[in-house]
Protein backbone atom coordinates (compact mmCIF):
# COMPACT_ATOMS: atom_id res chain seq x y z
CA UNK A 1 0.00 0.00 0.00
CA UNK A 2 0.96 3.14 -0.39
CA UNK A 3 0.87 6.77 2.09
CA UNK A 4 0.13 9.86 0.05
CA UNK A 5 1.73 12.31 2.08
CA UNK A 6 2.00 16.25 1.08
CA UNK A 7 5.26 15.66 -0.11
CA UNK A 8 6.22 12.03 -0.45
CA UNK A 9 4.86 8.41 -1.20
CA UNK A 10 5.26 5.71 1.50
CA UNK A 11 4.72 2.06 0.51
CA UNK A 12 4.01 0.38 3.90
CA UNK A 13 1.84 -3.10 4.96
CA UNK A 14 -0.38 -3.02 7.70
CA UNK A 15 -1.49 -5.97 8.71
CA UNK A 16 -3.11 -7.67 11.30
CA UNK A 17 -6.45 -7.04 13.23
CA UNK A 18 -7.10 -2.79 12.89
CA UNK A 19 -8.84 -2.80 16.52
CA UNK A 20 -5.62 -4.64 18.41
CA UNK A 21 -2.43 -2.55 19.99
CA UNK A 22 -0.23 -1.35 16.76
CA UNK A 23 3.14 -2.30 16.61
CA UNK A 24 5.27 0.17 14.20
CA UNK A 25 8.20 -1.43 12.66
CA UNK A 26 11.30 0.96 11.13
CA UNK A 27 13.98 -0.63 9.01
CA UNK A 28 17.69 -0.19 8.38
CA UNK A 29 19.63 2.02 6.04
CA UNK A 30 20.07 -0.10 3.00
CA UNK A 31 17.03 -2.51 3.50
CA UNK A 32 13.39 -2.33 3.57
CA UNK A 33 10.45 -3.41 5.43
CA UNK A 34 11.08 -7.01 3.84
CA UNK A 35 13.92 -7.35 6.63
CA UNK A 36 11.05 -8.36 9.16
CA UNK A 37 9.46 -10.78 7.16
CA UNK A 38 10.94 -14.27 9.03
CA UNK A 39 10.52 -12.29 12.37
CA UNK A 40 6.65 -10.78 11.42
CA UNK A 41 4.73 -13.81 11.28
CA UNK A 42 6.03 -15.25 14.91
CA UNK A 43 5.04 -11.61 16.76
CA UNK A 44 1.96 -12.09 18.72
CA UNK A 45 -1.35 -12.48 16.23
CA UNK A 46 -3.22 -9.91 18.48
CA UNK A 47 -0.83 -7.14 17.37
CA UNK A 48 -1.47 -4.51 14.27
CA UNK A 49 1.71 -4.55 13.22
CA UNK A 50 2.58 -1.90 10.63
CA UNK A 51 5.52 -1.68 8.74
CA UNK A 52 7.49 0.71 6.06
CA UNK A 53 10.11 1.26 3.42
CA UNK A 54 11.52 4.82 4.61
CA UNK A 55 12.12 7.32 2.09
CA UNK A 56 14.92 6.77 -0.35
CA UNK A 57 13.95 2.68 -0.01
CA UNK A 58 11.70 -0.06 -1.19
CA UNK A 59 8.50 1.53 -3.07
CA UNK A 60 8.82 4.68 -1.14
CA UNK A 61 9.77 8.09 -2.91
CA UNK A 62 13.70 8.80 -3.40
CA UNK A 63 13.75 12.67 -2.71
CA UNK A 64 17.25 14.14 -3.77
CA UNK A 65 19.75 13.74 -0.77
CA UNK A 66 20.71 14.71 1.44
CA UNK A 67 17.55 14.46 4.05
CA UNK A 68 17.95 14.74 8.25
CA UNK A 69 17.02 12.74 10.72
CA UNK A 70 14.31 14.95 11.58
CA UNK A 71 12.46 14.77 8.37
CA UNK A 72 12.76 10.19 8.32
CA UNK A 73 10.85 10.68 11.97
CA UNK A 74 8.29 13.12 10.28
CA UNK A 75 7.82 10.97 7.92
CA UNK A 76 6.89 7.76 10.89
CA UNK A 77 5.15 10.03 12.29
CA UNK A 78 2.59 11.19 9.43
CA UNK A 79 2.48 7.64 8.25
CA UNK A 80 0.69 6.66 11.92
CA UNK A 81 -1.78 10.06 11.41
CA UNK A 82 -2.51 8.54 7.89
CA UNK A 83 -3.32 5.75 9.56
CA UNK A 84 -4.78 7.51 12.22
CA UNK A 85 -2.58 5.17 14.85
CA UNK A 86 -1.89 6.66 18.34
CA UNK A 87 -0.16 4.81 21.53
CA UNK A 88 1.96 2.62 19.02
CA UNK A 89 5.00 0.50 20.26
CA UNK A 90 7.78 1.59 18.30
CA UNK A 91 10.07 -0.94 16.98
CA UNK A 92 13.52 0.44 14.98
CA UNK A 93 16.60 -1.61 13.80
CA UNK A 94 19.88 -0.01 13.74
CA UNK A 95 18.78 3.26 11.51
CA UNK A 96 14.63 2.88 12.33
CA UNK A 97 15.98 3.09 16.11
CA UNK A 98 16.89 6.61 15.43
CA UNK A 99 13.64 6.83 14.22
CA UNK A 100 12.07 5.43 17.10
CA UNK A 101 13.99 8.33 19.52
CA UNK A 102 13.54 10.62 17.68
CA UNK A 103 9.54 9.98 17.24
CA UNK A 104 9.01 8.52 21.11
CA UNK A 105 11.06 12.37 22.17
CA UNK A 106 8.75 14.33 19.52
CA UNK A 107 4.96 12.68 19.88
CA UNK A 108 5.20 10.82 22.81
CA UNK A 109 1.22 10.51 22.19
CA UNK A 110 2.21 8.00 19.34
CA UNK A 111 4.13 5.77 21.09
CA UNK A 112 3.89 4.13 24.48
CA UNK A 113 7.03 1.65 24.16
CA UNK A 114 10.28 1.26 22.66
CA UNK A 115 12.09 -1.69 21.28
CA UNK A 116 15.83 0.05 20.28
CA UNK A 117 17.18 -2.94 18.15
CA UNK A 118 20.81 -2.91 17.31
CA UNK A 119 21.23 0.82 17.32
CA UNK A 120 22.44 3.98 19.62
CA UNK A 121 21.85 7.43 20.68
CA UNK A 122 24.76 8.14 18.04
CA UNK A 123 25.51 5.64 14.86
CA UNK A 124 29.25 5.98 14.24
CA UNK A 125 30.65 9.45 13.66
CA UNK A 126 29.80 12.01 10.98
CA UNK A 127 33.18 12.18 9.42
CA UNK A 128 32.34 7.93 8.70
CA UNK A 129 28.84 8.61 7.28
CA UNK A 130 30.40 11.78 4.89
CA UNK A 131 33.21 8.90 3.81
CA UNK A 132 30.91 6.15 3.02
CA UNK A 133 28.55 8.93 1.26
CA UNK A 134 31.75 9.81 -0.91
CA UNK A 135 32.35 6.32 -1.50
CA UNK A 136 28.88 5.63 -2.52
CA UNK A 137 28.57 8.91 -4.76
CA UNK A 138 32.20 7.78 -6.95
CA UNK A 139 31.32 3.52 -6.92
CA UNK A 140 27.70 3.10 -6.39
CA UNK A 141 26.52 0.62 -3.50
CA UNK A 142 28.99 -1.88 -4.50
CA UNK A 143 31.87 0.30 -2.97
CA UNK A 144 30.02 0.27 0.59
CA UNK A 145 28.02 -3.57 0.43
CA UNK A 146 31.19 -6.02 0.88
CA UNK A 147 32.19 -4.07 4.14
CA UNK A 148 28.79 -3.48 5.53
CA UNK A 149 27.64 -7.39 5.10
CA UNK A 150 31.17 -7.79 7.57
CA UNK A 151 30.15 -5.44 10.05
CA UNK A 152 26.39 -6.86 9.88
CA UNK A 153 26.94 -11.01 9.86
CA UNK A 154 29.35 -13.38 11.83
CA UNK A 155 31.56 -14.64 9.29
CA UNK A 156 29.58 -18.34 9.21
CA UNK A 157 25.85 -16.68 8.22
CA UNK A 158 27.96 -14.02 5.71
CA UNK A 159 27.92 -16.36 2.50
CA UNK A 160 24.43 -18.00 3.33
CA UNK A 161 21.54 -17.01 0.69
CA UNK A 162 19.98 -15.11 3.26
CA UNK A 163 22.72 -13.05 3.62
CA UNK A 164 23.57 -12.51 0.47
CA UNK A 165 19.98 -11.56 -0.53
CA UNK A 166 20.52 -8.25 1.80
CA UNK A 167 24.02 -7.89 0.30
CA UNK A 168 21.95 -7.66 -2.97
CA UNK A 169 18.89 -5.68 -1.60
CA UNK A 170 21.78 -2.85 -0.30
CA UNK A 171 23.74 -3.09 -3.79
CA UNK A 172 20.31 -2.20 -5.67
CA UNK A 173 19.12 0.44 -3.27
CA UNK A 174 19.15 4.02 -4.77
CA UNK A 175 22.27 5.82 -4.44
CA UNK A 176 20.47 8.83 -3.79
CA UNK A 177 17.98 7.50 -0.92
CA UNK A 178 20.78 5.60 0.42
CA UNK A 179 23.08 8.95 0.72
CA UNK A 180 20.10 10.93 2.26
CA UNK A 181 19.55 8.47 4.86
CA UNK A 182 23.59 8.08 5.56
CA UNK A 183 23.44 11.75 6.27
CA UNK A 184 20.25 11.67 7.95
CA UNK A 185 22.14 9.33 10.42
CA UNK A 186 25.65 11.13 10.63
CA UNK A 187 23.72 14.41 11.73
CA UNK A 188 22.03 12.42 14.61
CA UNK A 189 23.28 12.22 17.76
CA UNK A 190 20.12 11.56 20.85
CA UNK A 191 21.88 10.99 23.88
CA UNK A 192 20.20 14.81 25.83
CA UNK A 193 16.57 13.82 24.37
CA UNK A 194 16.70 10.24 24.67
CA UNK A 195 18.12 10.28 28.13
CA UNK A 196 14.57 12.34 28.80
CA UNK A 197 12.41 9.65 28.04
CA UNK A 198 10.17 7.92 30.71
CA UNK A 199 8.72 4.89 28.79
CA UNK A 200 8.56 1.06 28.62
CA UNK A 201 11.97 0.29 26.47
CA UNK A 202 13.82 -2.59 25.70
CA UNK A 203 17.30 -2.76 23.88
CA UNK A 204 18.30 -5.89 22.02
CA UNK A 205 21.56 -6.30 20.86
CA UNK A 206 23.47 -9.07 18.77
CA UNK A 207 27.11 -10.09 20.12
CA UNK A 208 27.95 -10.26 16.62
CA UNK A 209 27.02 -6.61 15.59
CA UNK A 210 29.87 -5.07 13.90
CA UNK A 211 28.03 -1.77 13.28
CA UNK A 212 26.22 -1.30 16.72
CA UNK A 213 28.31 -3.45 19.18
CA UNK A 214 27.14 -4.60 23.01
CA UNK A 215 28.80 -2.09 24.46
CA UNK A 216 27.38 0.83 22.53
CA UNK A 217 24.01 -0.67 23.52
CA UNK A 218 24.07 -1.12 26.70
CA UNK A 219 25.17 2.76 26.94
CA UNK A 220 21.82 3.52 25.09
CA UNK A 221 19.91 1.60 27.03
CA UNK A 222 21.40 2.77 30.28
CA UNK A 223 20.03 6.66 28.97
CA UNK A 224 16.16 5.00 29.69
CA UNK A 225 15.56 4.63 33.15
CA UNK A 226 13.89 0.94 33.77
CA UNK A 227 14.88 0.18 30.08
CA UNK A 228 16.04 -4.01 29.35
CA UNK A 229 18.47 -4.96 27.79
CA UNK A 230 18.75 -8.37 25.61
CA UNK A 231 21.70 -10.03 24.01
CA UNK A 232 21.44 -12.39 21.12
CA UNK A 233 24.34 -14.50 20.82
CA UNK A 234 24.03 -15.40 17.88
CA UNK A 235 23.62 -12.64 15.63
CA UNK A 236 24.71 -9.54 13.81
CA UNK A 237 23.68 -6.39 13.33
CA UNK A 238 20.48 -7.69 11.52
CA UNK A 239 18.50 -10.15 14.66
CA UNK A 240 15.51 -10.18 12.18
CA UNK A 241 17.33 -12.01 9.25
CA UNK A 242 19.90 -13.92 10.99
CA UNK A 243 17.58 -14.94 13.97
CA UNK A 244 14.33 -14.28 13.84
CA UNK A 245 13.04 -16.86 16.25
CA UNK A 246 15.10 -15.16 18.88
CA UNK A 247 14.58 -11.78 18.01
CA UNK A 248 10.59 -12.43 17.78
CA UNK A 249 10.98 -14.15 21.20
CA UNK A 250 12.27 -11.17 22.90
CA UNK A 251 9.86 -8.66 21.16
CA UNK A 252 7.38 -10.86 21.75
CA UNK A 253 7.88 -11.48 25.88
CA UNK A 254 8.56 -7.65 26.10
CA UNK A 255 5.22 -7.37 24.44
CA UNK A 256 3.16 -9.66 26.61
CA UNK A 257 4.46 -7.90 29.66
CA UNK A 258 3.29 -4.47 28.59
CA UNK A 259 -0.47 -6.00 27.91
CA UNK A 260 -2.97 -3.92 25.77
CA UNK A 261 -3.01 -0.21 26.24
Amino acid sequence: MLAFLPDLRLAYRDEGPRDGPALLLCHALGTHAGVFDAAAPLLPPAFRVIRYDARGHGGSDVPPAPYAMGALVRDAERLLDHLAVKGAVVAGVSMGGLVAQGLAVKRPDLVRALILSNTAHRIATPAIWADRVAAVRAGGMAAVSGPTMERWFARGFRETPEALRWRDVMEATDPEGWCGCAAAIGGADFFETTSRLRLPALAIAGSHDGSTPPDLMRDTAALIPGCRFQLLRRSGHLPPVDAPQDWAAAVSGFLSELGRP
